[in-house]
């Protein structure tokens, strides 16, 4: 199944129960896929790119999360962090810090990677290798660790 069927059965679900925040997000979600839908004319929109869709607002509701928090506004911020966890449902299981750090050492080894040189490669291929299963801060930090 599509990511916007389960996204649609999901929105089903929300209205049934009467979840206002898994509604709005949902609606959020789907709304993306569609513009995504829209911009691509007609051809098929990938897996990875509704990943990306997910993760772009996910990070979007961090940030935002962040900024109501330092404002002391944690109504809106309760809000943000609910939101996320109604989008995290759709994203492949994270890696543990563990998982990241092992899957980067073997494309490090894949790539023979010695020094912070080599960090656009070694980010280029993990970018693409771990799309979805964790976040570009976590991997960039975890490459730059085990480079130097």
């Amino acid at each position: 199944m599509s990511l916007e069927h389960n996204i649609t059965e999901a929105i089903k679900t929300a209205m049934r129960e009467k979840d206002k925040v898994a509604l709005d997000s949902l609606r959020a979600v789907k709304a993306q896929i569609l513009l995504l839908k829209t911009e691509a004319k007609g051809a098929e929109v990938s897996e990875e790119q509704e990943i990306a869709i997910l993760q772009r607002m996910i990070k979007q509701r961090k940030d935002s999360f962040e900024q109501f928090s330092a404002q002391g506004r944690t109504d809106l911020a309760d809000v943000e962090t609910a939101q996320m966890k109604v989008i995290e449902q759709f994203l492949p299981k994270q890696l543990s810090a563990e998982e990241l750090e092992t899957e980067i050492r073997s494309i490090i080894a894949e790539t023979g990677a010695e020094s912070m040189k080599d960090l656009g490669k070694v980010m280029g291929m993990a970018s693409k290798k771990l799309a979805g299963k964790s976040d570009g801060k976590s991997i960039s930090e975890t490459v730059k660790k085990l480079l130097s």
